[in-house]
């Protein structure tokens, strides 16, 4: 078998010392190219060529969720092909790894490719659904290039939160579960729809759903940015349906306050609920429009602001080491 390991030097969680012995560990076991990332957009650049490339078997990813979205657009650069694509693997390094925990990985890196190499001599993978993300044609981000994600986007509120954490984390501050928390209040405090939201859900053959707040695109449940709580914001959200929707129409301090304590009791038969609460299961296609343009991310990576974005769920996107 051949493998390539793209490795982040970045990660939060390992360092070079850590990631020469998930080298040697992996490379004792198979025929292994390691890269070090250097630039934004260089794991998407290396997965894109181990899509087009004849005899690479194998993409380990080693860092976050941000190195994992990059190592799977690169993938999927050309389409999916669960047969004819390398299979992926993950093995945790960023500071919530959430696609990894949403796989029943270890968080931690050692225990992950301890895993990871029992797995693979087992023989055990799936093939997991991707969610994809497209400028919706006729609006001004027609031309905005497509991006895949693994676990979830989102358009208005939580995406603002995105963009505070990355501001802080510009600055020198450490990504902690605190630094998430206080964004998400900071939000609140200055989001200027939280009364009346600017999004507007448009499915085919469906009536439009006006005025959304906050709008989570699930692909899988649970996930978590808050240590190892699990958070349930749509529960029967999976790697095996279509996409799950979480909106919320309306956001005072009170309901903002509920719908806080609900995420964090949440479980696998109940998430999020109330009057002003939208939620959708299982969905192939749908468009998110917006009066204004909104602040938009995908896996935790704030993309700017947006006024259309089409989200397609597509099932058996791509193999995975589990």
């Amino acid at each position: 078998m051949r493998a390539l390991l793209v490795a982040n030097p970045a990660a939060t969680t390992t360092s070079a010392r850590t990631r020469d012995v998930l080298t040697h560990a992996l490379a004792s076991e198979m025929k292994l190219e390691a890269v070090t990332t250097e630039y934004r957009g260089h794991a998407r650049d290396l997965g894109r060529q181990a899509a087009e490339s004849d005899d690479i078997d194998l993409v380990v990813a080693l860092g976050g969720d941000g190195t994992v979205n990059e190592v799977v657009n690169g993938l999927l650069h050309a389409g999916p092909d669960p047969e004819g694509l390398p299979r992926l693997a993950v093995v945790p390094g960023g500071s919530t790894n959430v696609f990894a925990r949403a796989l029943g990985l270890p968080n931690d890196a050692v225990e992950a490719t301890g895993a990871l190499l029992d797995a693979l001599r087992e023989g055990s993978e799936r093939t997991v659904g991707m969610g994809l993300a497209e400028g919706t044609p006729g609006t001004e981000d027609e031309a905005v290039p497509s991006r895949w994600f693994t676990f979830c986007a989102g358009l208005g509120f939580d995406a603002g939160v995105v963009g505070r954490v990355e501001q802080q984390r510009e600055q020198g501050r450490r990504s902690t579960h605190s630094l998430y928390l206080r964004q998400v209040a900071r939000q609140f405090l200055h989001e200027p729809n939280r009364r009346h939201g600017s999004i507007t859900l448009e499915r085919p053959g469906e009536d439009p759903v006006n005025n959304l707040v906050l709008s989570i695109i699930c692909n899988t449940s649970p996930w978590t940015y808050l240590g190892n709580r699990p958070v349930y914001a749509m529960p029967k959200a999976s790697f095996d349906t279509g996409l799950d929707l979480l909106g919320v129409s309306r956001m005072s301090a009170v309901s903002g306050a509920r719908y806080a304590t609900q995420l964090l009791t949440s479980s696998p038969e109940r998430g999020p609920h109330g009057k002003h609460v939208v939620s959708l299961h299982d969905l192939d296609r749908f468009t998110l429009h917006s009066k204004v343009p909104l602040p938009l991310q995908m896996d935790g990576d704030h993309l700017g602001l947006r006024t259309s974005v089409t989200f397609t769920g597509v099932r058996r996107a791509l193999r995975v080491i589990v």
